[in-house]
Parts: structure tokens; sequence; C-alpha cells
């Protein structure tokens, strides 16, 4: 097996996998892709970050309106093409690139899908309870009108609808990973321990 460049970290909504992500990522000295990809995506396409970060969460819609949306915007090569898609072919080539221009940590989008066929990466899943999610929203994002529960169910079950579209896959599932970590029993600091060592990469 070929020695871990690339670290992929898949994860529940309020489970803290972004912050365990940028973690990893400082202690052993990597660049961290989670909000900067979008960044590169919207630079790449012209789109509002806001508006692929939401996209970049939901399957295609069949209405006209998803389509619409491509036919009228002259980034998109293939006016068949709904919005979602096209989206989805630039987050493809951007990590792909990403994965072969250094070693990094990959957070969400996927990328556990589409680098796939590399012996170089290694892919984690974090979740957590639900009670330890749930007061992590709270006091990371403040109260709504939803329970916490409701909105930590709804964001998941949007991220699995996404991951099953593009992938075929189920997301969460272990098999799909080479490690799954209950953040909520572990602690944050502890994941990313746990991670680095079991990664084999050098501080």
């Amino acid at each position: 097996m070929a020695q871990t460049r690339i670290i992929t970290i898949s994860r529940e909504f309020g489970s803290g996998g972004h912050t365990i992500g940028k973690m990893v990522a400082e202690q052993l000295g990597l660049p961290c892709y989670d909000k900067e990809l979008v960044k590169q995506i919207s630079t790449e396409t012209g789109f509002d970050e806001d508006y692929i970060e939401e996209v970049g969460e939901h399957a295609p819609g069949k209405s006209w309106l998803a389509y619409a949306f491509g036919i009228q915007n002259p980034t998109v090569p293939d006016r068949g093409m709904s919005m979602n898609d096209f989206l989805w072919t630039v987050q493809y080539k951007i990590i792909t690139e990403l994965a072969e221009k250094e070693p990094c940590v990959i957070i969400g989008r996927c990328a556990d899908y589409i680098l796939k066929g590399r012996d170089d990466c290694f892919d984690v899943f974090i979740h957590s309870d639900m009670a330890t999610k749930a007061e992590r929203i709270v006091r990371l994002y403040g109260e709504t009108n939803q329970s916490p529960e409701k909105r930590l169910t709804e964001k998941d079950k949007k991220r699995k609808v996404y991951y099953k579209h593009y992938t075929g896959r189920e997301w969460g599932m272990s098999q799909n990973y080479h490690m799954s970590l209950d953040s909520g029993k572990l602690g944050i600091e502890e994941c990313a321990r746990i991670i680095i060592e079991a990664s084999g990469m050098k501080k």
C-alpha cells in the first residue's frame, strides 16, 4: 500500500468533523480544503459560495427550473445539464487536481468517493450521538425556529441523498471508509490524534 498523502473527512452535521479535519491538517502542516474548496468552485464557475454550499447537499431536481439555470448560464458547457450536475463535474475535477498537486486534508464534498481509485488516501467518517450534536450546533450556530434534532436530521438526510445520487453508495456505511469515529464518545482532540496515528502520516 502506498504511503498516505490525502486524508478525507466525511461527517454528520454537528459531529465536529470540520474541526477535527482542521486540527489534523494543522498538526500535520497540511493544507485543508473545505470552505477553500467552495471558493475554488466559485472562482471557476462564477457562482456565489453560499449557493454552491447549498446545492452541494442536494441531489439534482428534475424540474424544468433546475435545467433552465444551466441553459441560461454561459459557463455550463452542456445546456442539457442541470446546475447540480454541472457543479458536481467541477467539484470532481478540482478535488482530483488537488489530490495530484499536494498532500492535504479534504473535508466533505464526496472526496472519499471521488478519490476512491487512489491507494494513497485515508478515508474517515465522523459521527456522534444526537444529544452531543444538538448541543454543538446550538452552541455554534444558535437557536432557530426548528428544534436542533430536526435541523440535524434534515441536514444529514440531504447529505445522504446527495451522496447516494452521485456515488451509488450509502453515506456513512463503515465499509466505505478506512475508519469511523464517534466524536461524542472520544472527543475532538482524541479523534484528531487517532486519525493522524492511523494514517501513518508524519508531523
